[in-house]
């Protein structure tokens, strides 16, 4: 069946016999908003998410951002937008195909049908002031555009976006995204006085007029769409249990600093990394916190690793390519055993990479990244909520072990957007007042205990502390030493403290059950879509279990005993690997996923792995898939 394309109105308002719209229930939806670059589709769509999920619906979103900053208009290349899935009960991934779509011009679109995003009877709620463009050029566009949607089942809504928003401003582009969200507003009976509430706090730092002119917008798409739409789609809510908070995962990571007693952030800016310092600049300081924009990246680990020196909570945030040139300032805070957290919300790479894309490819960078033995703690968070947590223990572990601590979040995390139960402050989660003592006779630097790898830490200027200070290697008195037998010894007790640590932490819990035909395994962001895909295959009646791992350096005990219970162990990554059958790729040459590869290296059992990196979050649908092919390589239980 061809793209059925409707011209406005798809109903008539002047009969007063006229049908109300049909309502169509879904337990979950999944629609997008795409535009340009700088026509403000993500702005309507983090608005709109945030309403969804403060009516008690269960929300997941995802930006679609262009590779270029500011890229040509009318090409498929720039589509900027955002995607929002939202249910009635908790949404944990993006899902996988897109429901209904409404952008604001034909070669955006195309972007998004291209790339598959589309479900194939998609609705699509589209711009129609292309189609009579005085440019003979711009119409051919247009024409050919449709002609290329129509081999699918699509249903195209014409909306003359431009056209009503010229009605209370001079240039659509800086208001057709608040019609835009008056109209899905519509289409999804949200609550008129909970989106105007939104908008305000949005623009809370612009004038009354932008924001009356927004809300002006937003009710006449409301309106035009309640006159001339027949779509009309209900997800009804939940009321929560208890306080709700909703945010995304830059914000929930620079909440957390907070809420971990963090004296003082330095960083650059950096895609995807930069809106956690946009968050610290507004809060930080009223909590007696100091942001510091350094001149580079090695600056601000410098500053980082000197506030934490002088006695402070420190740390710095980053991405890729900004971790690359850290790599120095970091080896000298393993060596000196200075407390520093690292944030690296995770791009694509290698270089400069893909500034705007998920993956999860700075693991082993994280890990290895440093000449010599340099052990450090990595730790991903595998949701929002997980963001605002996982900066509580990432200071106490850097503390408690003087250590390097790792957060690997990531770009799916970074500016996604969930509801979660509102934290309720603790006061273990704040750091205790240092011991700033005189330092007993005798006592030394590096004072390390043989058993466990720990020693004081000293603060400059406690009395009977003085000592010098030195990234060369040096013995428990921190002078500079290079016998073989002290290098050793000291090497041991920086890695001692990574088995004190794993000592101390609980496997991962198993999702599904104990034991089974396939266990996949993943980390940080994918969560949700991997135990998605394997409620599916469960639900096929697929013999499949999921772990998530949180610590990955030190890993989690007992994933040897684990891995046994099952017939074949996957990781799921949004990194590469080799795939097996591809040309000169044998089980010897063939590049693993990279926790498959850390997890072959400490379990010594065959992980497999299942990654990609296609600059998207993965879906739950593609998962299983690849899942099923697994299963079906594996022979019935007791065959030889």
């Amino acid at each position: 069946m061809p793209t059925e394309t409707l011209a406005y109105p798809a109903t008539d308002p002047a009969r007063e016999d006229r049908a109300p719209r049909a309502i169509t229930t879904r337990r979950e939806h999944t629609l997008e908003i795409v535009s340009d670059a700088g026509e403000g589709a993500q702005k309507c769509g983090q608005i709109f998410g945030a309403v969804c999920a403060r009516m008690g619906n269960g929300v997941w979103t995802v930006e679609i951002i262009p590779a270029e900053i500011q890229p040509p208009p009318r090409i498929p290349d720039g589509a900027s937008g955002y995607r929002i899935r939202f249910g009635t009960g908790p949404v944990t991934n993006w899902g996988d195909e897109t429901q209904l779509v409404l952008a604001f011009n034909e070669q955006v679109l195309l972007a998004r049908h291209r790339l598959g995003a589309l479900a194939h009877d998609a609705v699509i709620l589209l711009d129609d002031c292309w189609a009579s463009h005085p440019d003979e050029d711009v119409q051919r566009a247009w024409r050919d555009a449709l002609d290329e949607l129509g081999t699918r089942d699509y249903r195209v809504i014409l909306v003359p976006m431009d056209e009503q928003s010229r009605a209370i401003v001079d240039n659509p582009r800086k208001g057709k995204n608040m019609f835009a969200l008056g109209v899905l507003s519509s289409v999804y009976a949200r609550d008129l006085d909970v989106v105007r509430e939104q908008i305000a706090q949005t623009f809370r730092t612009k004038s009354e007029q932008v924001y009356a002119t927004n809300v002006a917008l937003l009710e006449l798409g409301y309106r035009w769409a309640d006159e001339h739409l027949d779509v009309r789609i209900d997800v009804p809510a939940t009321a929560p249990s208890g306080p709700m908070v909703v945010m995304n995962g830059n914000e929930a990571l620079g909440l957390g600093a907070l809420a971990a007693g963090f004296e003082l952030c330095a960083m650059y800016p950096i895609t995807p990394a930069t809106s956690v310092s946009h968050f610290l600049g507004e809060a930080f300081e009223r909590f007696g916190g100091v942001l510091h924009q350094a001149e580079d990246e090695i600056a601000a680990a410098g500053v980082a690793i000197g506030a934490s020196y002088a006695g402070g909570a420190a740390l710095t945030v980053t991405s890729g390519p900004g971790l690359a040139l850290k790599t120095e300032f970091i080896g000298l805070a393993v060596m000196t055993e200075t407390p520093l957290v690292i944030v690296d919300v995770q791009r694509g790479g290698p270089s400069t990479g893909l500034p705007t894309k998920v993956e999860q490819s700075d693991l082993l960078a994280a890990l290895y990244g440093q000449p010599g033995d340099a052990p450090k703690v990595v730790i991903a968070p595998a949701t929002i909520e997980d963001c605002f947590h996982v900066m509580v223990t990432a200071r106490r572990i850097a503390e408690t072990f003087r250590c390097v601590v790792f957060v690997l979040s990531d770009a799916n995390l970074a500016t996604g957007v969930q509801p979660f139960a509102r934290p309720t402050l603790e006061e273990r989660w704040m750091r205790s007042t240092l011991d700033l003592d005189p330092v007993p006779d005798g006592a030394k630097p590096f004072d390390w205990d043989p058993r466990t790898g720990l020693s004081r830490r000293l603060i400059p200027g406690q009395a009977n502390g003085m000592h010098t200070l030195t990234g060369l290697e040096h013995d428990d008195r921190s002078r500079v030493a290079y016998g073989g037998g002290i290098h050793q010894h000291s090497s041991a007790m920086r890695s001692r403290k990574l088995a004190v640590l794993q000592s101390m932490l609980l496997p991962p819990p198993v999702y599904g059950d104990d034991a089974g035909d396939l266990l996949v395994v993943g980390w940080g962001s994918t969560k949700g879509a991997i135990e998605e895909a394997v409620d599916r295959l469960r639900a096929e009646g697929h013999r499949v279990s999921s772990t998530h791992l949180s610590f990955l350096s030190p890993l989690q005990p007992g994933l040897r005993a684990m891995f046994a219970r099952y017939r074949r162990v996957c990781t799921v990554e949004l990194n590469y690997s080799d795939e097996p059958n591809d040309p000169y790729i044998t089980d010897e040459s063939r590049r693993y996923g990279q926790l498959a590869w850390m997890l072959r290296a400490h379990t010594l059992v065959d992980v497999d792995c299942w990654t990609r990196v296609a600059g998207e979050p993965l879906r739950p649908g593609a998962i299983a898939a690849a899942m099923r092919l697994r299963l079906a390589t594996l022979l019935p239980t007791g065959d030889a």
